[in-house]
């Protein structure tokens, strides 16, 4: 055993299990610190990963050789592709979880991660050496007075900073039901100038499946033909899937629910915390959509072994019995018994504007911070970053340059540029409309965008990059083979006219008629033998033929954002000096300058990206600088 450490990650949530993974893997001596081993990772809100973005997410944190996908896939009990109706762009894979399986196999896959080890404990404060300018992280002291020290460190203390719970009047310190909150960072950072703020989020209770009544309910069901997160064949998808309901609340229930607003912690002041804009309380919608006479709520299971429910988009900080009374209100729910009520709660952050591109604090050498202490949301977001976090502070700690994501080249791109350049003013969610290269950045094409990456780092095996090669190349051979194909009117023109297309008067090549939105590859091979020869030879997978037909389908649109991409590649190659005096350039609007002091952009291409930063601003910097 020893007290010295490459790094040492603080927090086992999300963001953490990633860092410290990541880290350990790729060839540093990492400590995790965390206040409980058995909820590493936990899913602390609803149990479930992915969603409209989020998948995506998920998806290039499984091509760059995180674990969260492959956990996920190996502890779903349901999955969808959301937005099926919309185009490929919008294709978002989520799961419902088996929370309790899910934390367990994060623990194993700690466990037995090379280099990683684990100290039960809580951080109470950082340990700096202040004999150069710049401080650098030299440690971290625990509430059981023991001293680590390190050559980086990855803050991913989620809400525990500082935590406190509230439920109607009822106030408790902690960073979950359960368990304490952690004291003595923010204070440790405050010192050194650490700007800080407070954020809000909340849970709904908790349901016996016992106590209700689900005939009553509407069921929704898993994919016909379910899929997976990861791109690697350590995973197979579920095959026994459970269903979630649907259920509403109604008039009733808002009356009873209104009757206890004078006693909500989030209307009467006594939480001051910034809360979620995209995932409000019920008390919140109440309010904001008061013309509205129910809301539809969701009803999912929590895991395999379990009569726990979890009551997605019943968020709430009112009385436990307004709660309680409310919910017996909703059709089904007559007899309930709740394992225990929701409840908000407050917890420090740090703007994000404090970090460079690389997650590493702009005051601090060394020193990263990922997750919601980042001012984020969101278990997808927060794993992001500390897989992102970990491979920079293990790069740091070994001299080589940082990993940053281009938001041309990945959803991650586009979180922790956002998270950087503009900060945030409430807990951050990703969204498709937050990035300008929806059509680059699809779910199907992670790996294609980022597993040669996640190779050159380091993160993913051999073994592995080999399947992506394997999978690229059916993927082109396919595509190729669409090129060359001519479709012969007589074999096709029954199964166009089956879908409602446009008959052919002349033959065509497969490509050609795959443009078509209605066209498929499948509703082609069952006309074309030769089309179905080709795929039995080749062998290939459901997952290529579908990679292959949206390349197919959206090639003039790729091609169309590939060259705005590149247009404004030109803008972050213009580099701005470290230091650089924008108080005296006068030709600056008085915003621009005090923007670019406190956020201090690489490249023009950031500063561009700055709000408050004009395109006068940017045409005034280039000048500047010769262009």
């Amino acid at each position: 055993m020893t007290l010295d450490y490459d790094i040492i990650v603080i927090g086992g949530g999300h963001a953490g299990c990633e860092a410290a993974s990541a880290a350990a893997r790729l060839g540093s001596r990492t400590l995790l610190l965390t206040m409980d081993m058995t909820k590493l990772a936990a899913m602390s809100c609803n149990p479930a990963v992915g969603g409209v973005a989020k998948g995506q997410i998920v998806r290039e944190i499984d091509a760059l050789g995180g674990r969260m996908g492959v956990v996920t896939d190996r502890s779903t009990i349901q999955f969808r592709m959301l937005n099926r109706s919309k185009g490929a762009a919008m294709w978002s894979p989520r799961a419902q979880c088996d929370k309790t399986l899910f934390s367990a196999l994060w623990r194993r896959e700690l466990e037995n991660t090379t280099n990683l080890w684990i100290w039960q404990d809580a951080a109470t404060e950082l340990l700096f050496d202040r004999s150069q300018e710049k401080p650098r992280i030299q440690g971290v002291r625990t509430r059981m007075g023991v001293e680590f020290t390190c050559r980086a460190a990855v803050l991913t203390a989620g809400t525990f900073l500082e935590g406190r719970m509230h439920c109607g009047a009822a106030q408790a310190e902690g960073g979950r039901a359960g368990d304490a909150a952690s004291h003595g960072i923010t204070a440790s950072l405050a010192a050194l100038g650490f700007e800080t703020g407070r954020m809000k989020t909340g849970t709904p209770a908790r349901l016996d499946a016992r106590t209700i009544d689900f005939e009553r309910l509407e069921p929704q069901y898993g994919d016909e033909r379910p899929s997976k997160f990861s791109f690697s064949s350590e995973t197979e998808a579920v095959k026994e899937q459970l269903p979630c309901f649907s259920v509403y609340t109604s008039p009733a229930v808002h009356a009873i629910l209104r009757s206890g607003f004078d006693r909500s912690p989030l209307f009467n002041g006594t939480i001051r915390g910034i809360g979620p804009r995209y995932c409000p309380s019920i008390e919140d919608k109440l309010r904001t959509f008061a013309d509205k006479e129910q809301h539809q709520l969701f009803l999912e299971p929590e895991g395999r072994t379990t009569n726990e429910y979890y009551l997605n988009g019943f968020s709430s900080s009112l009385p436990w019995e307004v709660q309680w009374e409310a919910l017996h209100r909703i059709e089904g729910f007559e007899d309930l018994h709740i394992y225990r009520p929701g409840y908000a709660i407050e917890y420090d952050y740090f703007p994000p504007t404090q970090l460079d591109h690389s997650l590493e604090t702009k005051r601090v050498g060394g020193l990263f911070f990922a997750g919601q202490v980042n001012g984020t949301t969101g278990y997808e977001e927060a794993a992001a970053q500390g897989l992102l976090a970990g491979i920079n502070a293990h790069r740091k700690r070994v001299g080589e340059v940082p990993v940053v994501l281009g938001r041309d080249e990945a959803y991650i791109g586009v979180l922790i540029d956002d998270l950087v350049t503009k900060g945030v003013d409430e807990p951050y969610r990703m969204f498709t409309s937050r990035a300008e290269y929806r059509i680059l950045l699809r779910q199907d094409n992670a790996d294609a965008r980022l597993t040669p990456l996640g190779r050159k780092i380091g993160l993913i095996s051999r073994r592995r990059y080999e399947e992506f090669v394997k999978k690229n190349t059916h993927v082109e051979s396919l595509i190729s083979y669409a090129h060359e194909l001519n479709i012969r009117i007589s074999e096709i023109n029954d199964y166009l006219k089956s879908i409602d297309s446009e008959p052919l008067t002349q033959g065509k090549k497969l490509y050609e008629l795959l443009m078509r939105n209605d066209v498929t590859f499948e509703g082609v091979r069952r006309a074309v033998r030769a089309l179905d020869r080709f795929l039995l030879s080749e062998e290939l997978t459901t997952e290529e033929i579908e990679e292959a037909e949206i390349r197919i389908k959206y090639s003039g649109y790729i091609e169309r954002e590939k060259q705005i991409a590149e247009k404004l590649h030109r803008l972050e190659s213009i580099a701005i000096p470290d230091g650089f005096d924008y108080h005296a350039v006068q030709a600056l609007t008085i915003e621009a300058r005090q923007k670019l002091t406190r956020i201090r952009p690489k490249t023009i291409g950031q500063a561009s990206r700055i709000p408050g930063v004009s395109p006068a601003d940017i045409n005034v910097l280039l000048v500047k600088f010769g262009r």
